[in-house]
């Protein structure tokens, strides 16, 4: 037997963003020819995954590896060198600028009820010939170009709009291959390359809009980069952005406390530690890889989600984004293949953990075995609780819970619906009961990969 605990009455914080994902919904817009409309009527997209996405709540999307995708816009969109495809053009013009491809991702993303979390910089180039990952020629003429992308999408500069887009990043894995490597995938120059870039830029973006968050640079987290970039550092870094994959919450755990540490013994105390690539897998080739795309998808990868995100909720970690919304071998939420369902068994530890972040407050809750993994949120009068075992062994058995749930108490007793989430059940309502007292006592099976949701709300 298991034993949790949750105390209701002892608001530990807020519940955090940890359900936001990289990139938007899949779907077609408009009636005839696939475009908007000149209104930008959202009530005319068609087909996809709209309506699932809005349903996940997923409070934020980032912007990175769109130009892969068709119905995105391809390579031109959201790119820094695919908005301005002619560096030596004049940034001040808005003619220099193409933005219709960005600018319809964008209507889409906010359709499907996320904010926007952009990145500047390019996808990650597998190609023998590189373009957008290339060393700028001009850092200072980049950051100008940056900032009109900027303009256009938040105060309405060369016909664009007032999205008010709060989150600015930086590149992506500038660190991902060493200096000396061939055939560069992110970033085509050398460490203190970037390192000047980045100063530059966010220096000029800061200027420009204090008000917004300016930060990067999501690292791979490899060859000691990010100990290099920020004892160096001397330009704005309102976020601190760092990738991991794996298949053991511990090591997800141990970097991010690591993180956490680098940024708080270089005087960054106020940043803000954002995971914004992440996903379960097991290795990186072979047999290995095929098992982490199959699996992300069904209720280990549900578990593996959940036990991420009530991990980082109660760790240093300020935001996560999944790796990936976009249609792909990484987009454990939706299947596209299936028949008459997109959504796969992984892709409802989304609205589960949305559950709580709507609620608000965090609250104290404690297990004494360490493969389950809970999280606990409340208002003033509803409450609710998600619980998964996670082991990354398939065959772990798992466990029996015992969950004693004090602090909500209430005359006329406290309705409580338990959803099951498993093999078997798409977070189904298992049971529903009504307790009078102080204290809540529900006892359950939890085998491995095994979810529940539960609500709770006074009479």
């Amino acid at each position: 037997m298991s034993n949790v605990t949750i105390d209701l009455n002892k608001i530990i914080g807020k519940i955090k963003p940890m359900h936001a994902v990289n990139n938007g919904p899949s779907c077609s817009v408009g009636e005839h020819s696939g475009g908007w409309d000149d209104s930008r009527n959202v009530s005319k997209i068609r087909n996809g995954n709209l309506e699932e996405f809005k349903a996940a709540g997923i409070p934020y999307a980032r912007t990175h590896d769109s130009s892969f995708y068709t119905k995105y816009g391809l390579e031109h969109t959201i790119d820094v060198h695919a908005i301005f495809p002619n560096f030596d053009a004049d940034p001040y013009n808005p003619e220099s600028y193409d933005f219709a491809c960005t600018d319809h991702y964008l209507d889409m993303i906010e359709a499907g009820g996320a904010k926007i979390f952009y990145r500047l910089g390019s996808r990650i180039e597998h190609e023998i010939k590189k373009y957008g990952t290339l060393v700028p020629k001009d850092f200072q003429k980049w950051a100008v170009i940056c900032e009109h992308i900027i303009r256009h999408c938040n105060e309405g500069w060369a016909n664009g709009s007032n999205r008010n887009i709060e989150y600015w990043e930086i590149w992506n894995e500038p660190d991902l291959d060493e200096d000396s490597a061939t055939n560069k995938r992110t970033w085509g120059g050398t460490q203190k390359d970037f390192f000047e870039l980045y100063h530059i830029a966010a220096t000029h973006l800061k200027q420009c809009f204090p008000h917004l968050k300016i930060g990067g640079p999501a690292l791979a987290v490899h060859h000691g980069f990010a100990e290099k970039f920020l004892a160096q550092l001397k330009a704005p870094l309102d976020f601190f952005s760092w990738h991991i994959y794996a298949h053991d919450i511990d090591a997800i755990e141990t970097r991010a406390a690591r993180m956490r540490e680098l940024l708080d013994q270089n005087g960054f105390t106020k940043t803000e530690s954002i995971l914004n690539e992440w996903n379960y897998v097991l290795g990186w080739s072979g047999d290995d890889m095929i098992y982490s795309y199959i699996e992300q998808k069904k209720v280990k990868g549900a578990a593996f989600n959940l036990a991420t995100m009530c991990s980082c909720q109660r760790g240093s970690v300020d935001m996560l984004m999944y790796y990936d919304a976009r249609p792909c071998n990484w987009n454990g939420l939706f299947d596209f293949m299936q028949l008459g369902k997109v959504t796969t068994k992984a892709y409802y530890s989304f609205p589960m953990f949305h559950t709580l972040y709507t609620l608000g407050q965090s609250t104290y809750c404690d297990c004494d075995n360490p493969n389950v993994y809970i999280c606990a949120a409340r208002n003033e009068g509803e409450a609710a609780l998600i619980i998964t075992h996670y082991h990354n062994d398939d065959n772990h058995e798992g466990t029996q819970i015992s969950i004693d749930i004090n602090g909500f108490s209430s005359e006329n007793g406290s309705e409580i619906d338990v959803y099951l989430h498993d093999n078997d059940h798409d977070l189904s309502l298992a049971d529903s009961i009504i307790y009078y007292g102080d204290k809540i006592t529900i006892r359950r099976p939890l085998p491995n990969y095994t979810s529940y949701l539960i609500k709770i709300k006074k009479r």
